[in-house]
Formats: C-alpha cells, sequence, structure tokens
C-alpha cells in the first residue's frame, strides 16, 4: 500500500510563493512509479495542476503555466511544487497523487490526505 504525505500549504498574499512537497512510502516496493502529481479539489472534483512522469516529461495546467514549476524524482518517490506569483484563484487544498505499478498484476493510484493552500490579501 502506498501512502502520501504532503507539506508546505500555507496562507500568503497574492504575488506570493510557496514549495508542497510530497513523499511516497510504501510498506513493500513498487515494481514502478509512473506519475507523481499535484490535484486540488475535493474528491469528485478534483483537477490536475501539475504532473511529472518517469520519463522526466511534466505537464500543466494552463492556469498555472509560467508560474508553477513541478520537480522531483519519481524512483525516489518525491516531488515538490514551487508556485510563484499566486492568486487568490489558487486557493484549494492540493493533493499529491502517485500512479504506477505494486506488482506486474497489480496496479496503484493514491492520493494524500492533502495540504491547505490560502492565497488573500
Amino acid at each position: 500500500q502506498v501512502q502520501l504525505v504532503e507539506s508546505g500549504g500555507s496562507s500568503v498574499e497574492p504575488g506570493g510563493s510557496l514549495r508542497l512537497s510530497c513523499v511516497a512510502t510504501a510498506a513493500s516496493p513498487v515494481l514502478s512509479m509512473e506519475n507523481m502529481a499535484w490535484y486540488r479539489g475535493p474528491p469528485g472534483q478534483r483537477e490536475l495542476i501539475a504532473a511529472l512522469g518517469d520519463d522526466g516529461r511534466t505537464r500543466y495546467d494552463e492556469s498555472v503555466k509560467g508560474r508553477f514549476t513541478i520537480s522531483g524524482d519519481t524512483a525516489k518517490h518525491v516531488v515538490w511544487l514551487q508556485m510563484n506569483n499566486l492568486t487568490p484563484e489558487d486557493t484549494g487544498v492540493y493533493y499529491c497523487n502517485a500512479n504506477g505499478r505494486q506488482s506486474l498484476t497489480q496496479r496503484f493510484d493514491m492520493y494524500g490526505r492533502g495540504t491547505q493552500v490560502t492565497v488573500s490579501s
């Protein structure tokens, strides 16, 4: 079972910056960690903010391009989200997501508990 722990959420003023961190742990070694990503919003309404593949490729929501940067190492099970020039529209709970293969026959797709980001003056 893969577990994800996020940190770094806080309250900032518009124009400020935050850096979110996510670490994935597993009771037993996973076969492959294919993608790690950041989502925003409650279950059922989550939107993809940024994603990092095991090939190093990144994807971003249009609303954060040029302001947010995802980085990390899927093989080491860590991912960060550098958030610059924050606006009130960035407010929300940010969830780390990881997916891949636990074994040849079992996949996983897990979320952490989330970290709150609030942008207001």
